[in-house]
């Protein structure tokens, strides 16, 4: 099994930022979007996770800054963000992204979602915010902000409608660089035949190395964000250490 490293560039009001926990507020700038892209690209990313939080957090959208983005590279792209209907999914995936990401539509729309998993088959991921509470395991829509039910029962609904790929994020560990919830990903693994993606936590390449431990249980790969751009180590290291 192979373990993909996905470096994460995501985009507010045209600039490169990072978050702490999703929240709206917490931004980090890193600068232009496409050199942050470029930047992965030449340290030997085979794919780029490209967030649009403007369209996320429902307060405009970057999408011809990364059309534009995309367009310019070489390696696929994962596009993310506020594509909630036909007419932003569609606008997603006439960049030429690779895979788009659903993620409160997912849940809030699920008539809607089902089908287009169903449509587009290989090429629509579905984001899981996963907050884990005295209730259980409850998924996070708009922007973290409300309740989306219960984990198990939309990733057993997804899965019946033929989702193909999961990203699965850990609320409180997103931003934080306190490590993944590995034990969180091993049971979404156990739960659904299809490829899942971890994201939110990695501080360290042993990080990475423990969820690449996953692999042949189902992980397919894991999204790398805050780590890379503090320069806890770079992104030669971590392709290094789990290939």
């Amino acid at each position: 099994m192979s373990f993909t490293l996905l470096p994460a560039v995501d985009v507010a009001d045209g600039q490169a930022v990072r978050l702490v926990q999703g929240a709206a507020g917490t931004e980090t700038s890193y600068g232009d979007p496409l050199e942050a892209a470029l930047t992965w690209q030449r340290a030997g990313a085979e794919w780029v996770h490209l967030v649009d939080l403007d369209a996320a957090f429902g307060r405009g959208d970057n999408r011809e800054l990364l059309a534009e983005v995309t367009a310019k590279l070489d390696v696929r792209v994962e596009l993310s963000g506020g594509i909630r209907d036909d007419a932003s999914l569609e606008a997603a995936l006439s960049t030429g992204c690779a895979r788009v990401n659903l993620g409160t539509a997912a849940l809030e729309n699920p008539e809607w979602a089902d089908r287009v998993v169903a449509e587009h088959g290989d090429r629509v991921a579905v984001g899981l915010d996963v907050r884990i509470t005295e209730q259980g395991h409850r998924l996070a829509a708009r922007g973290w902000t409300t309740d989306g039910g219960d984990l198990w029962e939309v990733l057993a609904r997804l899965d019946a409608a033929g989702c193909s790929r999961y990203v699965v994020t850990d609320v409180s560990k997103d931003g934080t660089l306190q490590g993944p919830n590995t034990e969180l990903l091993r049971q979404v693994c156990e739960r659904t035949d299809a490829a899942v993606i971890a994201s939110g936590g990695v501080s360290s390449v042993d990080d990475l190395v423990a969820l690449s431990k996953l692999a042949p249980a189902g992980l397919e790969g894991s999204i790398v964000g805050k780590a890379l751009y503090a320069q806890n180590f770079t992104l030669e290291e971590a392709l290094e250490a789990v290939r």
